[in-house]
């Protein structure tokens, strides 16, 4: 049971609590939120002349203001409840199980109505900012490269048409340096609009006949490649009487028995 002096010193200090809340809200305005849209918080017209870095340090700033005001909202709330549970007579006891609440839990937490066990304050949240389903490394969700053989245009892909633009970086800064600045970002020799490398120098008819060669710098890189690994094809589709001369001499006997 509180004592006349503990419980007004208790509400003194609640009071107190209550003119710095109430005075902190008047000073900034309620954090600018009383007015139609952020832009008038800060001067701004509008967004559209307006760096898009600058747009997102400007909404950081805005859900920060939302926060705290909602933080100070309901510490107002709370000294007003107690003030009130103050006047009810019912100060000091728990309003789930009616227990008292212990002298130390309320001079360090004053504007309380609960005991330590049934306090709403008792649930952590678990949940991650939504922010990090888009972060994960390497491109998180929108990375499709292994899903389904899906070729569809990702975001790898999108940092890739960016990158191949220049970035910051040098040819020395990677592990491997390249010899070319155009071949310093992530999977830079990767193809672009083509599977196979032949596709850029085999063509067929509407039909898929007629396949024709086209002589170009891709089919010369193309050959010398095979040229030094001794074969003739990359992909191992070749007719039999073709295919008879990249086998050992076991398999060769195996099949004319």
């Amino acid at each position: 049971m509180l004592s006349t002096e503990k419980l007004a010193d208790l509400r003194l200090q609640l009071l107190k609590e209550k003119n710095e809340v109430e005075n902190n809200l008047k000073q900034n305005d309620h954090f600018g939120l009383e007015r139609g849209f952020y832009h008038e918080s800060m001067g701004e017209l509008s967004s559209y002349d307006n760096h898009p870095a600058d747009e997102g340090t400007d909404l950081y700033e805005r859900e920060k203001d939302i926060a705290l005001k909602e933080h100070y909202e309901l510490q107002l709330s709370n000294i007003n409840h107690a003030l009130e549970a103050m006047e009810n007579g019912t100060y000091g006891k728990c309003e789930v199980c009616g227990k008292e609440i212990p002298i130390e839990r309320l001079e360090a937490l004053p504007n309380t109505t609960y005991c330590k066990e049934h306090s709403p304050d008792q649930f952590v949240s678990h949940e991650r900012p939504i922010e990090e389903g888009v972060l994960m490394p390497p491109w998180g969700k929108f990375d499709m490269d292994d899903k389904n053989e899906d070729v569809a245009f990702d975001a790898e892909d999108s940092w890739q048409e960016v990158a191949s633009w220049g970035t910051s970086e040098t040819p020395s800064d990677l592990v491997y340096p390249q010899d070319s600045y155009n071949d310093i970002y992530i999977e830079a020799d990767e193809n672009i609009g083509y599977v196979e490398d032949y596709e850029n120098f085999i063509g067929n008819d509407m039909y898929g006949k007629n396949i024709t060669v086209y002589p170009n710098p891709q089919h010369e890189h193309y050959e010398a490649a095979l040229d030094e690994e001794g074969i003739m094809t990359s992909f191992g589709d070749l007719p039999a009487f073709e295919h008879d001369a990249y086998v050992d001499n076991n398999n060769k006997n195996e099949r004319n028995i």
